[in-house]
């Protein structure tokens, strides 16, 4: 089961430690359940390629998550060469009270490009309950976007690449 809470932001975040970034390329073989290729390369570490499944939902939803080789991946990002993945940058963030912000930037210089922020809980009521932990923070999170129509990263992917 995956929780989370998701927010549309600007930029990196100011003064949190940081523990670690990613590079990814990502892809959908469908969207309504959500299947998913994702390639992670972490920052001066290793390279990852993963398919996953996702249930629909908003503040929690059912995850499975399986690691593949890089072969099937490229076989399976082939099938999808019309469209050409998603990129995205994420840095894993450590907030004071002991959660991970992770902040992604996506599509680098591209018409659609954005950023968002996501935290993920133990429970839902860990998730209904938290509150940013300072003021920078929480105006940092200002725009909050949990469970709303259209800010998944399966809609950017049909928004962005759907038609083509």
């Amino acid at each position: 089961m995956e929780i989370e809470r998701k927010w549309l932001v600007e930029g990196w975040p100011d003064g949190l430690p940081l523990a670690e970034e990613f590079t990814m390329r990502q892809g959908y073989i469908n969207v309504r359940p959500t299947v998913r290729i994702r390639e992670e390369a972490k920052t001066g570490g290793d390279t990852a390629w993963i398919l996953c499944f996702k249930s629909a939902g908003g503040l929690a939803r059912e995850e499975i998550e399986r690691p593949i080789d890089q072969a099937l991946f490229n076989e399976l990002a082939q099938k999808i060469i019309a469209r050409p993945l998603i990129e995205k940058v994420r840095r894993t963030y450590l907030l004071p009270d002991g959660c991970r912000l992770e902040v992604n930037h996506v599509d680098a210089g591209q018409p659609g490009a954005f950023w968002y922020a996501e935290i993920e809980y133990p429970t839902v009521a860990a998730a209904e309950g938290w509150a940013a932990p300072t003021a920078a923070l929480a105006a940092y999170l200002a725009c909050e976007v949990t469970g709303r129509p259209g800010q998944s990263m399966g809609a950017y992917w049909e928004k962005t690449r759907g038609d083509k």
